[in-house]
């Protein structure tokens, strides 16, 4: 993390994108590295433009850690340990003028006030590195870089986490923390001169000005001391509280006052802006504190951002409500569910997408069980689904337990262990098929059907699949209910309702067998064809009626990997896939062409969504990221567009529904015959 004191902008990255965060306006803008490949490179970039302005390759393996000097003309860059190689840049030429070795690990590096010397710190390491202005700018060829080692003493087999050059009248002296926690100060001799206990079992991070010494330190600690003499100052507020059920809390205060008995988040980076005399705080929970610090005997917030810490498995959009219906979430909500134990609901502001982390509500699931420090829990909460009237939100966890929780008071209002392993996928019964359905897949090979008009009971179990379960999806006909699954048994099961003495139940209709492996399926929105992303790369669509395939076509640009996740739009236009490459790519449903690619993320794409105004794309990826995409106006029209057109053949082909008691009886050709005549398909 660092940050710029000139604007208040807070720089972090996310997946592999730079965030630029304005605190006070709680707004982001965004930096995205244009380059694939996997070359460890050194890189600048114009933070107005938000251009890459300089790409510096010389490091094989990974870069540590880097810094700007002062006078902004040399860049530092420290090699991965199996690189142990310290490159100084005159980044503008993209030359290097002068490298050297190192036998350790470092984790950090820090320029001197006057550029003309830098530390870096690591592993029993602390070195400090000259720069020969007049050689480095007379030669050409790069020359051997100076080092002299920290005279560590008693110290010398501690691990330096952090290391930063003193400024203004302790412009001589250099502090470094150790991870056991202890403060220390080297003077203009490199000699250790004085230390200071933190009081912490681990100090990670380090940010330094002419008046201050901030310390970040394990359980959300944050100790702040005095450059001159190293008196201690005060110690900062702590964040959240790790497990903290934040729908619970009615007033910020109760969120920040003192509890006992209770775990925080370990602080991982600091960077404190001079300027506005705010101290920016990273924890390892993943979440993001600005804290006010102009008077250190009242600190303030000025802003928080509440974050998944492990991998987002996936995300839903709230439902638009049918006229006349009361919204149980305000429009643009959307929820996400991850390893790290939680649901998150989330709201987009249209003006400024995400612009506050408009972060509503963390329900925390068995907290008293799972370890929040740990970045995956085996309880982690692997899929959810929400009912189509917005009322209920359906998960299920790692474990193989179903909850059910009512959307309005995000209460539980079941909690029931369903499957012997994890579910895999949960989907709710389509409106117009007059039934209330909730199917349940999970690893364990089982589909469960329950009942949500009467407590969940359970109406059906199927066992066909011979192997994992990776989708199940409602269609519907006129009033008749139709099941598909797919599987890593590369089976394809059709199934429709019919109505029985016990009640309803799936009978099969169709089963096709393919090559490959089924990883994920959608309905698009006529609910004809069942779309399927395959290990292939291809992307399969089925007529839902006859169960034939009726095209097929690869679903990824790339030349690598598998298709994890398909998504078809609202109108059902186009369908958006993920792939293994961690790439997301959009295609035309009926042609097979691509229209967008996007990448940004660092692990596998989980989930997608588009959104009901059909203007972004949300992704969540295992990279504990939310990525929200505004799609190119042209997409967003065709989509309005088709979804206009879909409404107004609804409406000219209305008939009066045949009596209930027929309902799942009703003549599947007469059905097929109106789904024709609703929908223009160019199929």
């Amino acid at each position: 993390m660092a940050c710029d004191p000139r604007s208040g902008l807070v720089a972090y990255p996310a997946g592999c994108v730079v965030v630029l965060l304005n605190p006070k306006k709680n707004k982001q803008h965004h930096i995205l590295n244009s380059s694939s490949g996997h070359m460890p490179a050194v890189r600048v970039w114009d933070v107005a433009e938000r251009t890459q302005v300089a790409e510096l390759h010389e490091h094989k393996y990974g870069v540590a850690c880097v810094a700007f000097s002062p006078n902004s003309k040399y860049i530092i860059s420290v090699g991965y340990q199996h690189d142990m190689i310290v490159n100084v840049w005159a980044w503008k030429k993209n030359v290097v003028i002068a490298a050297n070795k190192v036998s350790s690990k470092v984790t950090a590096v820090s320029f001197s006030a006057d550029s003309s010397y830098f530390v870096t710190a690591g592993n029993r390491h602390v070195k400090f590195w000259y720069l020969d202005h007049t050689k480095s700018s007379k030669v050409n060829a790069t020359v051997p870089l100076l080092g002299r080692s920290g005279l560590l003493g008693e110290l010398r087999n501690n691990f330096f986490s952090d290391v930063a050059c003193g400024k203004g009248r302790k412009a001589n002296s250099t502090f470094c923390i150790t991870s056991s926690g202890l403060l220390c100060e080297f003077n203009d001799k490199r000699m250790l001169d004085k230390w200071v206990e933190l009081r912490t079992s681990m100090a990670t991070s380090l940010s330094v000005s002419e008046d201050l010494i901030f310390c970040g330190c394990a359980d959300g600690t944050v100790r702040a001391f005095s450059p001159t003499d190293l008196h201690f100052i005060c110690t900062l507020p702590h964040p959240h509280s790790l497990g903290t059920d934040i729908a619970t809390v009615t007033e910020a205060s109760h969120l920040f006052a003192y509890k006992e008995n209770v775990r925080y988040p370990d602080t991982v980076a600091v960077s404190y802006d001079p300027t506005n005399r705010w101290l920016s705080c990273v924890y390892n929970d993943h979440s993001l504190y600005v804290w006010d610090v102009r008077d250190l005997r009242k600190v303030g917030k000025v802003y928080s951002a509440l974050y998944h810490s492990a991998c987002v498995w996936s995300v839903e959009v709230y439902p638009e409500t049918r006229d006349g219906e009361q919204p149980r979430l305000s429009p643009g909500s959307f929820l996400s569910c991850s390893s790290d134990n939680t649901l998150r609901l989330w709201n987009t502001d249209h003006r400024r997408l995400l612009s506050k982390s408009n972060f509503l509500i963390v329900y925390s699931l068995n907290s008293e069980k799972a370890d929040p420090q740990t970045s995956d829990n085996r309880t982690g909460i692997r899929t959810m689904c929400v009912s189509p009237d917005g009322l209920h939100l359906a998960s299920g966890d790692r474990n193989g337990t179903l909850r059910i929780h009512d959307l309005e008071s995000m209460e539980e209002i079941l909690d029931v262990q369903a499957h012997d392993s994890e579910i895999l996928c949960l989907e709710y019964s389509k409106p117009e098929t007059g039934l209330k359905l909730l199917a349940t897949a999970s690893r364990d090979r089982l589909i469960h059907v329950l009942d949500a008009d009467r407590e969940y009971g359970l109406l059906q179990t199927l066992d066909e699949h011979s192997s994992s379960i990776t989708a199940v999806r409602f269609a519907s006909e006129i009033l008749t209910a139709l099941m598909i699954s797919c599987g890593a048994d590369k089976s394809i099961y059709f199934r429709t309702a019919q109505k029985t003495e016990e009640g309803t139940a799936f009978t099969r209709t169709h089963h096709i067998v393919r090559k490959t492996t089924l990883y994920d399926m959608d309905i698009d929105p006529t609910r004809k064809y069942a779309v399927i992303g395959c290990q292939d790369r291809s992307i399969r669509i089925f007529n839902i009626c006859n169960g034939k395939q009726k095209k097929v076509y690869k679903g990824s640009q790339g030349e690598d990997g598998t298709l994890i996740k398909v998504q078809t739009d609202p109108s059902g236009l186009y369908v958006a896939t993920s792939c293994s490459d961690k790439n997301i790519s959009i295609f035309d449903l009926y042609t097979g062409e691509c229209v967008a690619t996007m990448f940004g993320h660092s692990e596998i794409v989980t989930g997608m969504k588009f959104t009901n105004d059909c203007k972004h794309l949300i992704s969540v990826s295992g990279d504990s990221c939310i990525f929200v995409w505004r799609l190119c106006p042209e997409l967003t029209i065709n989509m309005r567009q088709r979804l206009s057109d879909l409404k107004q053949n609804s409406k000219s082909v209305q008939k009066t529904p045949p009596n209930k008691q027929h309902t799942l009886g009703y003549n599947a050709s007469q059905s097929n015959v109106l789904l024709l005549q609703l929908h223009n398909s160019k199929w």
